[in-house]
């Protein structure tokens, strides 16, 4: 009985004579790390990584579907501005100005400043200050006109319908001032706009 309690207990005592004699000569040991909270670190890792992956996900989804929401408005206020479709000075049709008041316009942050004593049309001109920018002009009923950042609008819009996500969309599609939005390589064409309850639809080819 006592030789096979011996054998199991002779590779703890060969570890101990290792550590006598590694202190014997003046060399410290390694230290041991408790094999139940090496256990505990590598699962505890493991979740958080797990957390990280899993709050990623649904952020990405989040992402590509504010980006799927403002594409259509995005293409139709670049191909107001940078297109030859409209000439300085002139006003958009109905249905693009439809477009602008209901989609941009309305949820810039001073959009009552802008449209002032009342809003007769909108129209594309230069920037009275940066003359080889153009831009979106209120025009009044009274003949005043000003200009109004669609950027701004994009922004408040996605503010208000994404409040969660909104400040770091903005952040990393909205650097300087610009919009980092890609919209395809090539501008589709716009085809209609519809109305669908209180929305307007962009129907693109």
């Amino acid at each position: 009985m006592a030789a096979p309690l011996l054998r199991k207990g002779i590779p703890l005592l060969r570890l101990r004579l290792q550590r006598y004699n590694l202190l014997a000569a003046g060399i410290p040991p390694s230290p041991r790390r408790p094999w139940c909270a090496a256990a505990e670190s590598t699962g505890l890792e493991e979740e958080v990584s797990s957390a990280e992956k899993s709050s990623a996900v649904p952020s990405k989804y989040k992402e590509e579907e504010i980006l799927r929401d403002i594409q259509p408005i995005i293409s139709l206020a670049r191909e107001i501005l940078h297109s030859n479709r409209y000439k300085d000075g002139e006003g958009l049709t109905v249905a693009d100005e439809e477009a602008v008041v209901d989609m941009l316009l309305r949820y810039h942050p001073h959009s009552e400043d802008k449209i002032g004593c009342g809003l007769d049309s909108i129209m594309v001109d230069r920037h009275p200050q940066f003359r080889w920018t153009r831009c979106l002009f209120v025009v009044r009923t009274n003949g005043g006109w000003i200009d109004f950042s669609y950027h701004k609008c994009l922004r408040a819009y996605i503010r208000d319908k994404y409040p969660s996500l909104a400040e770091r969309f903005i952040g990393e599609h909205f650097r300087h001032r610009r919009l980092h939005v890609k919209v395809g390589h090539k501008t589709p064409k716009l085809l209609s706009i519809e109305r669908k309850t209180n929305n307007l639809l962009l129907v693109y080819s």
